[in-house]
């Protein structure tokens, strides 16, 4: 018997979910729609231009001839030689012409529009944007960035968006992402005061912080500064304690350890022997565990401004940390020093113009395994609150864009001192909400996607109607191996959307919208890849050729499953919403027994909802009208075909 599906109603815009009984239904999914990508969907990653080797070698780039040059070619108006000349020329500069020759990397991104490879043009442009202080209307700047800027804040959806989905389907699902972001580490951890500057020791089970929980005994300043240790046993975090040989009268913080755990660099500020306010120290832990030979690292490190947040690779050769020091891009910039084979720390240089910003660069943390450098800013262009977690990747010495983590680590407020232990599996950060930045706590929870160094793999693709037209809606992704959270995003306006992902695992795809049925798919990671899917809209009147009972009995068959599935999906997805079930017959044989067996089809449909889905009861309702409302005169067997029918209607 065919079924018609009427549906009346004004749909919510849809929200984030799990599939449905995924596991079971992982050999039903086809791989129809994916495609492999031999070249990365990054059509352009860097630019000899973003080398900037004059960076530390010199303050400012100046060359009259040169300039002379550029001058001719632009009165002559857009063209490929002015395109080369003013990049070669960028390509010199030194730190100052970063802020006092943004103009002319802001003419450099709009020739690169035209005459540069494709994706050059959008880097400029936050180049720009990240050290603008004057001389230029920022506003063109960011009209020209949004128009070609793929990866932007809208995108993503709300974490609240998304959770609440994901209580709506959680009575069903064997599969839904857990809701384990944001998590506070607890009392044990925590105090009333500000507690930040969390780092991984040299083991997993071990963790430094910083905390202003003491009361300063004498002076000015309320409370002091101390570093702070607690140890995991049983995955659960022990009460702190205080690291006692270090702290002193004095603010001390922002401490690592070595790989061995034989060396412990830390913050001290306003100390006498300080070249500035606050200095880097390095302390030798003795025999019987006690530190001793605390030293100033000195001048190649230190200056005569602000210097904190030390971050030390595991093979110990490089210290990344955070300084104020003059001749900075900003207010603060992350900087590092290498040191020799005799052991000697070379002089502090200049992360670059990629990291830094006119603003604030702070605690860097370079991952244990992977070139990849993890900090806190308030200048890149892709905020989601006041300072964000940001990761960039180091090839060939060039530093890759830093790529915001997204809102499963980055909410309203501010976020610091990210850590990752050595397995990338939990993370650590300071964060405070939006209306009280002082008051730090300390966070930890999984690794999201986003923020997983190993997250490199592209997919993109596209949703579109049977016309071409591209859709609305939210795409998820869930990992099927690991169940390493990914935070889902709204279809672009054109259809599109891309996630990094983990290589070599198998994902889920989701797609969901108010004018088409979900979509999922099960694919596994290759490379990268792109998955182009075209949408099954929901109609005013759908037929569901699979709802076909057996003659005269009222048993969900196999077949069924899919559409009845599709209906359950949206309920799900729309709980405000419900459904009316309506069986019919034709007129052939008895009335009575006609309403008795179209009354039980609807009730069986109502059962099976109620029953796979965990749907309310008090949202459907099912009735069986026999043949008392037939939509066509039965005047053949096709006519009698059309009037056994089973119609859904959804409303609010």
């Amino acid at each position: 018997m065919k079924a018609f599906f009427f549906i009346v109603f004004a749909l919510l815009l849809c929200l984030l979910g799990s599939a449905s009984n995924a596991q079971k239904q992982k050999k039903k999914f086809k791989q129809a729609g994916t495609i492999q990508l031999n070249d990365s969907i990054t059509a352009f990653s860097q630019s000899d231009i973003f080398t900037f080797p004059n960076i530390n070698r010199l303050p400012y780039y100046y060359d009259a001839d040169r300039l002379q040059t550029l001058q001719l070619l632009k009165k002559s108006g857009p063209s490929e030689q002015y395109y080369t000349e003013l990049k070669n020329y960028a390509g010199r500069f030194g730190m100052q012409n970063f802020h006092e020759n943004t103009a002319m990397l802001w003419e450099l991104a709009k020739l690169s529009k035209q005459f540069g490879p494709p994706g050059e043009a959008v880097l400029l442009y936050k180049l720009v944007l990240k050290h603008h202080r004057q001389g230029i209307n920022i506003e063109d700047v960011y009209r020209e960035y949004d128009s070609i800027e793929r990866d932007k804040k809208r995108y993503y959806v709300p974490l609240e968006y998304y959770y609440q989905l994901v209580d709506y389907r959680k009575e069903i699902d064997t599969l839904h992402p857990p809701r384990s972001v944001l998590v506070n580490m607890g009392s044990d951890i925590n105090s009333k005061k500000e507690d930040y500057g969390p780092t991984i020791g040299n083991v997993d089970n071990l963790i430094l912080f910083t905390s202003k929980r003491k009361k300063h005994e004498q002076g000015e300043r309320e409370y002091d500064e101390d570093l702070f240790f607690s140890t995991r046993v049983d995955n659960e975090w022990r009460q702190a304690q205080e690291f006692k040989r270090i702290n002193t009268s004095y603010n001390e913080g922002s401490a690592c350890l070595s790989l061995d755990g034989k060396y412990l660099f830390f913050s001290r500020c306003n100390a006498p022997e300080s070249l500035g306010n606050c200095d880097l120290y390095v302390a030798e832990r003795a025999s019987d565990s006690t530190w001793v030979s605390i030293k100033n690292l000195g001048p190649a490190i230190n200056s005569s401004g602000w210097d904190s947040h030390p971050s030390l690779t595991h093979q110990g050769d490089t210290l990344y940390f955070a300084s104020n020091r003059i001749g900075s891009f900003g207010l603060s910039d992350i900087y590092f020093s290498v040191k020799d084979r005799k052991g000697t720390w070379g002089k502090a240089q200049n992360a670059g113009p990629i990291i830094n910003t006119v603003n604030s660069e702070v605690s860097p943390f370079f991952h244990h395994k992977f070139n990849v450098l993890y900090f806190s800013s308030n200048g890149q262009p892709l905020t989601f609150g006041d300072f964000d977690i940001y990761k960039s990747r180091r090839h060939n010495n060039v530093w890759s864009e830093p790529k915001n983590i997204g809102p499963l680590v980055n909410g309203s407020g501010s976020e610091y001192y990210f850590t990752i232990d050595s397995q990338s599996k939990d993370l650590y950060y300071a964060r405070s909400e939006e209306d009280d930045k002082k008051n730090l706590d300390l966070f930890s929870f999984n690794v999201p996607m986003e923020a997983q160094p190993e997250a490199t793999a592209q997919l993109k693709g596209t949703l579109t109607g049977k016309t071409g037209d591209p859709m609305k809606g939210i795409v998820s992704i869930i990992d099927l191996d690991q169940g390493v959270e990914v935070a889902p995003k709204f279809l672009r306006e054109d259809g599109s959307f891309d996630f990094s992902l983990i290589n070599k695992r198998n994902y889920l795809l989701i797609i969901q919208g108010d004018e088409f049925f979900r979509i999922e798919e099960i694919f596994f990671m290759n490379g990268d890849m792109e998955i182009n899917k075209v949408a099954e809209p929901i109609e005013s009147k759908i037929a569901f050729e699979s709802l076909e009972f057996e003659n005269g009995k009222a048993n969900i068959l196999q077949v069924m499953h899919a559409d009845l599935d599709k209906l359950a999906n949206f309920l799900i997805d729309h709980p405000t919403f419900k459904l009316k079930i309506s069986g019919h017959t034709d007129s052939a044989g008895k009335e009575e027994s006609n309403l008795k067996l179209s009354q039980a089809r609807a009730d069986a449909i109502k059962k099976y909802l109620q029953g796979q889905f965990k749907i309310d009861p008090l949202r459907i309702t099912a009735i069986g009208y026999g043949s008392l409302k037939p939509i066509t005169q039965e005047l053949t067997d096709d006519h009698k075909q059309l009037n056994r029918r089973v119609e859904f209607e959804i409303f609010k």
